[in-house]
């Protein structure tokens, strides 16, 4: 029994060469790239969609993206499961990332809620 491969579908009715190569950008993902490199400061179409409010103290967004991270690296660990050599590989530097991003972010709470610790050290005489 031929065991099917999800991330390779092949149409019998193609070519070699007319067959798509996933491994490069397309002609027009490539403009899209070189376009945002060529002017950064240009708004991406696809940021238009959300927002963040403007007056979101700096604990609500960080509690908020905490648990995007969270959820995010669940998923990249359920990935991880299912994948098998490089794409195995590159699912788990991702899950890794965001689990780092997550660590970082929850620092950055626990550093708000706990009162700041003097830099300076008290001299007795």
């Amino acid at each position: 029994m031929k065991k099917i491969n999800p991330g390779s579908i092949e149409n019998p009715g193609l070519s070699e060469s007319e067959a798509i190569d996933l491994t490069f950008p397309s002609e027009v993902t490539q403009h899209r790239i070189s376009a945002r490199l060529r002017n950064p400061g240009r708004v991406d179409p696809v940021s238009r969609i959300f927002k963040i409010h403007p007056d979101a103290d700096a604990v609500t967004l960080l509690a908020h993206a905490s648990k995007d991270l969270a959820s995010l690296n669940a998923m990249t660990t359920d990935l991880t499961d299912q994948l098998e050599g490089p794409h195995r590989n590159v699912a788990v530097a991702i899950q890794q990332l965001t689990g780092l991003a997550e660590m970082l972010i929850n620092q950055a709470l626990e550093n708000l809620d706990s009162p700041p610790e003097p830099t300076t050290k008290a001299v007795c005489h």
